[in-house]
């Protein structure tokens, strides 16, 4: 028997990633149930055909649960790592000297290759090189058409194909790989809802990946690297969506560096008007641990009190022991924060001033009038999801019911801070719109008889970019209790 999941108790999102401890149809319903608001499908691990799956699996749950389901595909991007070793790992020792270079013959404690030509064309002396996210620490020497000579600054252990880090230097290869160009053509093939692009760069990496995607998914980028936060604001211009991904991040700048900036990117990505998820070790123990650091806990509830409109669980849900304590977890955690009175002052220090068209002078006022007049919830209709991230993005003090005719709009909303999307036939009158909206508030349990919504809409119906109605309705039964129409 079909069930329906309705609105959640909280307005920031969750997304789970979704791996080994979490492909069956039993666990991934449980994620649902526990909040997870949309799926994360990791395109550095495993084959398409379990991907296909797990995606075959959500659409199924999006039916049974009544409830549009999310799905972002995360491309692998451009990972540099080191070749293999003779005896599968080596010691490097701090002040020894250790090379890199274009031999793939197996390396030693003395070299082993690095087989990225491209780098060697880009480093230069003094540049600092991090291996396994950090773990070693190298100082470029000298460098040849072939051979990077380093002094080990930080020492260890490390093994075949780890990762290398280049932080100082804006490295010429594409965000797409060959891997990551097919795995796009899958994830589009698949229905994807939002596609990840991985280590960006510069605009012109979005500009590329935008002109493979079209408008058939929207566009999140991921900020990692050093010379993404030199040109960010080319790079939001042209994104849909933003992650800051603070793993990668934090391995290529100093730790300290990543908080300022994680507050940064939220904020401009709000002003912006454009969903923004924080992500990477947000509570990494649970892991292994039922239970989180109550530092992981703080973590998550100041990326809550900064207006993110996601939080997300990355191997805690993916590979993790607990992964349905990990999103309930995170469910309560929201819910707390959100419950706070202080809150709602805390989450408007990012102002989030209009701009000079109608549909944000309609989403500011009904910002306003939701503080003013006391009302349950907002409902608005959209044929592309701009008035509902426009509303979204003042952090209105009420739930939002975003009605819209297109199954990938409502899906598109599972990364949206407050929004309940419902896929629904487009309405053809005014005052189609009052009753249908009544209608879904009620059915929703967004709203009470007796009590008000605010409702806004396009004239003409179905007509992009038209929002200019805000109406103000009672719910008691056919009764309108008008209070401003504009």
């Amino acid at each position: 028997m079909a069930m329906s999941v309705g609105p959640r108790e909280r307005k920031v999102r969750i997304l789970a990633t979704l791996g080994p401890s979490s492909s069956s149809r039993e666990m991934i319903a449980k994620l649902m149930a526990c909040g997870a608001d949309a799926f994360r499908i990791n395109m550095s691990h495993g084959d398409q055909a379990s991907k296909a799956k797990l995606v075959e699996t959500i659409r199924a749950l999006e039916v049974e649960h009544k409830r549009p389901s999310c799905i972002l595909f995360d491309l692998q991007g451009p990972k540099l790592r080191v070749g293999q070793f003779a005896d599968g790992s080596a010691q490097l020792d701090t002040g020894a000297r250790f090379i890199l270079d274009a031999d793939d013959t197996p390396g030693s404690a003395e070299r082993v290759e690095l087989p990225h030509p491209e780098l060697f064309e880009a480093v230069r002396e003094g540049d600092q090189l991090l291996i396994d996210d950090g773990k070693i620490r190298l100082r470029v020497a000298a460098v040849t058409a072939t051979r990077i000579e380093t002094i080990v600054e930080v020492g260890g252990k490390v093994s075949n194909n780890k990762g290398v880090n280049v932080p100082d230097v804006l490295v010429p290869i594409p965000a797409l790989t060959e891997k990551d160009r097919d795995d796009l053509q899958f994830a589009l093939a698949q229905g994807a809802d939002y596609i990840a692009l991985s280590f960006v760069q510069r605009p012109e990496d979005v500009e590329e990946a935008r002109a493979l995607i079209g408008d058939k998914a929207a566009l999140l980028v991921k900020i990692e690297k050093p010379a993404a936060i030199e040109r960010i604001e080319g790079i939001l211009a042209l994104a849909d969506a933003v992650m800051v991904a603070r793993g990668d991040l934090g391995v290529e700048l100093p730790a300290e560096a990543v908080p300022p900036l994680q507050k940064m990117i939220v904020a401009r990505a709000r002003e912006l008007g454009k969903p923004v998820v924080v992500a990477t070790q947000m509570l990494e123990s649970m892991i292994t641990s039922p239970t989180p650091t109550r530092a992981e806990v703080s973590d998550v509830a100041n990326a809550i009190y900064d207006g993110a409109d996601a939080i997300m669980l990355s191997a805690e849900s993916a590979a993790g022991q607990f992964p349905t304590e990990a999103v309930h977890m995170m469910d309560r955690i929201g819910r707390s924060v959100e419950a706070d009175p202080k809150y709602a002052e805390r989450v408007h220090f990012t102002a989030t001033p209009a701009e000079p068209n109608t549909a944000d002078a309609l989403a500011e006022s009904a910002g306003n009038i939701a503080n003013t007049v006391k009302v349950a919830a907002m409902v608005c209709y959209t044929s592309t999801g701009s008035i509902a991230r426009r509303i979204a993005r003042e952090r209105g003090p009420v739930p939002l019911l975003v009605m819209t005719a297109s199954r990938q709009v409502a899906r598109r909303m599972g990364l949206v801070w407050g929004v309940h999307a419902v896929h629904t036939r487009d309405v053809a009158s005014f005052e189609e719109m009052v009753g249908k909206a009544k209608r879904m508030v009620l059915r929703h349990k967004l709203a009470a008889g007796g009590q008000r919504v605010i409702i806004m809409a396009g004239v003409p119906f179905g007509t992009a970019g038209s929002t200019n109605v805000l109406h103000v309705v009672r719910v008691v039964g056919d009764e309108l209790d008008d209070y401003g129409v504009s």
